[in-house]
């Protein structure tokens, strides 16, 4: 796979403090941000089968990032946009609506979602149907590259779909939860294997959790953000769902700086917002790990 593409999908879990050492690229984060190391689990050795086990990464420093010249919003291009692509129920809507005012918030900049495109615009040899399992299935790279590219708006900054079909990324891979374009500004993700929303208010939050994750990572990425190996990071790469499922949604100090480098966005101010959006949705592990963060950074 191209290092300009990258796949993956992660779910929400707690982050449990196990205090690293700190490297030299620790010490060299602005103060602000060294303040939330102790808060942060280090990555361990990768299981038969993770992402890192399957995919060797170096990884990225905050100052790596700062040098690389990331995309960042500007002047003229600064809204996040959500493009549905395909049917959604009532409760899939609420997904769309929650994720949207979600990033906004995580981000700091406007999310906007617009008219839903229909499945059709896919065409059969951009579909199959699983070899092994059935399931039905839209190339995640043709929406990456046909769909989405002519339709992206003027002031749009990053341009995601999302859709309720299983994706996969072509010849090799079984499926993936969702695909962004470094390069192009351009992401897919897609809610077919977060569960089923409607079953009960468990199940619902389960699916917005994950939703979350994978729409927050595959932004990160649009905004020239690698993949995190130095702690347990929403910016993580995972393989299968059991790896996605113990990731955070919190970024580990190295990816929030990143972020708010990007974005402008005042890391202090988003936590707060983000606690008042977990509290309202009943994301309690997450909304705990927030405050957590905030009374560590603005600790004197």
């Amino acid at each position: 796979m191209l290092s300009s593409l990258l796949a993956l999908a992660c779910a929400s879990a707690g982050c449990s403090a196990q205090p690293a050492a700190e490297t030299e690229a620790d010490r060299a984060l602005p103060e602000k941000y060294r303040k939330l190391l102790p808060l942060h689990t280090p990555l361990g050795k990768p299981q038969p089968g993770d992402w890192l086990d399957r995919h060797h990464e170096p990884g990225q420093t905050y100052q790596q990032y700062v040098r690389s010249h990331p995309v960042r919003p500007d002047a003229k291009r600064r809204v996040i946009y959500i493009q549905p692509l395909g049917e959604f129920n009532p409760t899939q809507r609420k997904i769309i609506d929650r994720t949207a005012e979600f990033m906004e918030i995580y981000f700091g900049l406007p999310v906007k979602i617009r008219e839903d495109i229909p499945l059709s615009v896919i065409p059969a040899d951009a579909r199959r149907t699983h070899p092994t399992w059935g399931d039905k299935q839209i190339l995640a790279p043709y929406v990456l590259f046909q769909v989405l590219p002519p339709r992206m708006p003027k002031d749009a900054v990053v341009f995601l779909a999302l859709t309720t079909s299983d994706l996969w990324p072509g010849r090799g891979w079984n499926f993936v939860f969702g695909q962004a374009s470094l390069a192009k500004r351009v992401g897919v993700w897609s809610i077919y294997r977060n569960g089923d929303p409607t079953k009960s208010d468990e199940a619902f939050r389960l699916c917005l959790r994950r939703t979350l994750q994978t729409a927050t990572h595959e932004t990160g990425h649009m905004f020239s953000m690698l993949h995190c190996t130095r702690f347990e990071c929403n910016m993580c790469g995972s393989n299968h769902r059991a790896e996605s499922d113990r990731r955070p949604l919190a970024l580990c100090p190295h990816c929030l700086a990143k972020l708010c480098y990007a974005t402008g966005v005042d890391p202090a101010k988003r936590f707060e917002k983000l606690i008042a959006f977990c509290k309202k949705n009943g994301l309690k592990k997450e909304e705990a790990f927030y405050r957590k963060s905030l009374a560590a950074l603005r600790k004197k």
